[in-house]
């Protein structure tokens, strides 16, 4: 039995584009927003990176561990699919946390984005057409958590 102080987490399935990495984490994202620095645009190929924050030790790799390809140190890097590039997530904030790349979930996460990051440097030929708050480079201390 469960009791009231811990609730039930949902684990969320994620994988690459070939299936050949393959993770899980857990439901209990802290933050998430639609990032369009010119390093994110880069890694994604797209406008922006739509991704999810959560604490490191909640994501966990369940098969393809040696199918990894990181691009940065061991706390600030890129994780892809060494076979089908598939950016998966990013280690951020000196390896405490991941930002997943929300597109590689298989499964719906109960977040979603709140907000547009570093939008002074987006791809000039894409347009903004939702009403989520949009800030310049991160955002700033008092706004949401992100970044």
């Amino acid at each position: 039995m469960v009791s009231p102080e811990q609730p039930i987490r949902r684990i969320l399935a994620g994988k690459c584009y070939c299936g050949a990495v393959e993770y899980a984490v857990a439901d209990a994202f802290l933050y998430a927003a639609n990032c369009h620095c010119s390093n994110c645009r880069r890694t994604t190929g797209s406008a922006f990176k739509p991704f999810a924050g959560i604490e490191r030790e909640k994501l966990k790799i369940i098969k393809g561990d040696s199918e990894l390809m990181i691009f940065g140190e061991e706390g600030a890097n890129n994780t892809h699919c060494v076979t089908c590039g598939s950016l998966l997530f990013s280690v951020v904030r000196g390896g405490a946390f991941v930002h997943v790349a929300m597109g590689t979930l298989v499964d719906d996460p109960s977040i979603r984005p709140t907000h547009h990051i570093f939008v002074g440097s987006k791809a000039a030929w894409f347009t903004i057409a939702d009403d989520l708050p949009q800030y310049e480079e991160h955002v700033p201390p008092s706004g949401p958590r992100g970044g």
